[in-house]
């Protein structure tokens, strides 16, 4: 297992790095949507979707709808706003479950939790690619949510003793969440002084960084309680060793809404 998630990593890795840094416009929408796509396709599967047929005819939904939107060029926020209800309703039914899973147990309620989940997650990152910085802005983003991914693995393994959602996600605890969490804002705090932000800047980037971090594991939770919903361990074996492309993007589709947003609001603070 440990080699293959080697290999499959050296592999992706600079793939992944070069479509970041040399796509830009509609290359790189057009690269970030393939992998949107992917992922619609396993979303079809956490749907209770088993038909091949009917998992690509998702998959081909969710490419079309992202040409129509790119091409109407829509306001982020009316990506931005719509995810962070999303999100909001996905943290009840994660604090809830099992208790209320029967009102979404329907394919076609899943189906649109998917798009409000993967549409989002697309749009931003096509937003903040086109913005000045925009490749910095996006490794930042990376970095935080790969730092708390971290903090919360050393944390959890050291420290941790309180299930965070057992319900969920049984190997999560509540210590590596606060390690992650403190990481994330450490590493956040020392690129805001290297930058030369100001007490009220620094302030509001902690704040939102932390909301970034917290929104990204109700992502990864997410997908966690649809997994546990059809009695499967990955989304599916795409990427040999990893699982599939929801299981390394989930936290992700949460935190790029969540980050846009704030990026607008410290953006605008900042000018």
């Amino acid at each position: 297992m440990l080699k293959q998630r080697v290999i499959t990593a050296v592999i992706l890795a600079p793939l992944a790095g070069a479509g970041f840094v040399l796509l830009q416009g509609g290359w790189f929408a057009l690269f970030i949507g393939a992998v949107v796509a992917l992922g619609g396709w396993e979303w079809a599967r956490l749907c209770g979707e088993t038909r091949q047929s009917g998992r690509v005819v998702y998959a081909l939904t969710l490419g079309l709808l992202m040409v129509g939107l790119y091409r109407d060029q829509w306001p982020v926020v009316y990506y931005v706003i719509p995810a962070l209800l999303w999100w909001l309703l996905a943290s009840v039914m994660i604090l809830r479950y099992p208790s209320g899973s029967g009102i979404w147990k329907g394919s076609f309620v899943r189906q649109l939790f998917g798009l409000l989940i993967l549409l989002p997650a697309w749009a931003g990152l096509v937003w903040l690619r086109a913005q000045e910085f925009g490749l910095w802005l996006i490794f930042s983003l990376l970095i935080l949510v790969w730092a708390a991914d971290i903090g919360a693995y050393f944390a959890g393994k050291t420290f941790g003793r309180t299930k965070l959602m057992p319900n969920v996600s049984p190997g999560k605890t509540r210590e590596g969440l606060l390690g992650g969490l403190l990481f994330s804002e450490l590493l956040a705090l020392v690129a805001m002084l290297y930058l030369g932000w100001g007490a009220g800047a620094i302030a509001l980037g902690l704040l939102g960084a932390a909301l970034v971090v917290l929104v990204s594991v109700v992502g990864d939770l997410t997908e966690s309680l649809f997994k546990r919903e059809e009695g499967i361990k990955d989304s599916s074996n795409l990427l040999p060793g990893h699982g599939g492309v929801l299981d390394r993007i989930d936290s992700l589709t949460a935190a790029i809404p969540m980050f846009v947003a704030c990026w607008l609001l410290l953006g605008s603070y900042l000018a």
